[in-house]
C-alpha cells in the first residue's frame, strides 16, 4: 500500500493505493495523520478508490484514523470505496460510523455545507 496526500483548500486527502492489510502500513498511515493534525489540518478524506482489498487490520487503520481526528476536534470522511470494501464496511456496520461518499470530490464538497 502507498499513501499520498493532496491538499484542497483546508482539506487533506489521503489517497491509499493497493491492499490495506495492516502491519507497517498502519504505522505509516498513523504517522501521516498525526503529522497533518500537527500542521492544523482538521478536515480529511481517505480516498479508497485505488484500494483493491482490505482486511480487519485495514479496518482498524480506518477506525484509528477516525478516532484520532475526532479526539483532536477534526472530521474525517471516506470516499471511493470499491464494492468489496463498501461491503466490508456494511457487514461490520462501520458504514454507520463513517461518513462515506462515492468520490473524493463529493466528500470534499460535503465540507462546504
Amino acid at each position: 500500500m502507498t499513501i499520498q496526500q493532496e491538499v484542497h483548500n483546508d482539506v487533506i486527502v489521503f489517497k491509499l493505493t493497493g491492499d490495506v492489510m495492516g502491519g507497517p502500513e498502519a504505522v505509516k498511515v498513523n504517522e501521516e495523520i498525526n503529522r497533518m493534525l500537527d500542521e492544523g489540518a482538521l478536515k480529511a478524506v481517505i480516498d479508497l478508490d485505488q484500494v483493491g482489498r482490505m482486511n480487519s487490520s485495514g479496518l482498524g487503520i480506518l477506525i484509528n484514523a477516525l478516532t484520532t481526528y475526532k479526539q483532536n476536534g477534526g472530521s474525517l470522511k471516506l470516499a471511493g470505496a470499491s464494492p468489496v470494501v463498501a461491503n466490508l464496511l456494511k457487514i461490520t456496520k462501520l458504514d454507520t460510523i463513517f461518513e462515506s461518499y462515492e468520490t473524493a470530490d463529493a466528500a470534499l464538497g460535503s465540507f462546504a455545507t
